[in-house]
């Protein structure tokens, strides 16, 4: 039987200043370390693609959805993925004026977005997306459980991925309900998605990163020694996309819904500290200041 006992509630925020364009942030703002920024920037460069994607895959089934309460769910989702498209949209603004091909990277992200949307099957899109968002609902986790995660990152770009961190936990069950309450997909299909976007998520991180820092000056041969010793810190026995496994996992047992797994345990501190001061860096950083 599916719990429903971690279930947070969608709120919808909008117009955020983190402070993303001042002129101070460094450039690799993780620490000074150009492989971990890179990393990071070159996931967070695609989400403005990826969220109209899911924004799509989920509103295909729209008009089927006959339950109030999940169609206010699938509103709120679309706000809240909207805010993230325009937040990460000025970031890459940021990139742009260092130097990245981010129009000529976002092309080919686009294209394969369209293509699946006109090829793939309306179900398998939104399994699709079923799968990322449980990924992306990872991301608290990932860098905000444990400390020592965004030790030394600039307090700006901290906020902007602790607060997208906070509504991906929100609304991490609404691609699910539609999947399984709507479009009615069976488990096979639910796990050959979630098998085909670890796979892409994968190979984009290690592509990206790759490109970036080339246009950043870094020869193969030292980019060979960047990933050598980046990859421990992406895949090693703590690393960033290892330490999740055992959640990753979860989604391929039958039973699996979402709210089956708890928020990060620091999820009320961000919260509090919003509601009550309406800045997003400040509940960043108290969000931050509590992890393990």
């Amino acid at each position: 039987m599916t719990t429903t006992s971690f279930k947070e509630d969608i709120v919808v925020r909008k117009d955020l200043d983190f402070g993303i364009m001042d002129a101070d942030i460094p450039k690799y703002w993780m620490d000074g370390d150009a492989f971990k920024t890179r990393v990071i920037d070159g996931v967070q460069m695609s989400f403005p693609d990826g969220e109209r994607y899911f924004i799509s895959s989920v509103r295909n089934f729209k008009e089927k959805i006959t339950d109030p309460e999940l169609l206010k769910a699938v509103k709120d989702f679309s706000f809240q993925e909207g805010q993230h498209g325009k937040v990460h949209t000025d970031y890459n603004q940021r990139l742009k004026k260092q130097g990245v091909p981010v129009d000529k990277m976002l092309h080919v992200i686009t294209k394969i977005m369209n293509r699946r949307l006109k090829v793939l099957s309306p179900e398998y899109n939104l399994a699709v997306t079923a799968a990322l968002e449980h990924f992306t609902a990872m991301m608290a986790e990932m860098f905000f459980a444990r400390k020592e995660v965004m030790a030394g990152a600039d307090h700006r770009v901290r906020a902007m991925l602790a607060w997208h961190a906070i509504e991906e936990m929100e609304h991490k069950a609404v691609a699910f309900d539609v999947l399984q309450k709507v479009a009615k997909v069976g488990y096979f299909k639910r796990c050959l998605a979630m098998a085909h976007a670890m796979f892409n998520f994968t190979l984009h991180t290690l592509v990206f990163t790759w490109i970036i820092l080339g246009t950043d000056g870094f020869k193969g041969w030292t980019r060979f020694k960047m990933y050598s010793k980046g990859l421990v810190w992406l895949l090693g026995p703590k690393g960033l996309y290892s330490s999740l496994l055992p959640k990753l996992l979860n989604y391929f047992k039958p039973g699996f819904h979402p709210w089956q797994d708890p928020t990060v345990h620091n999820y009320g501190v961000w919260l509090e500290v919003f509601n009550k001061t309406g800045n997003p860096v400040e509940a960043g950083e108290a969000m931050y200041a509590a992890a393990h």
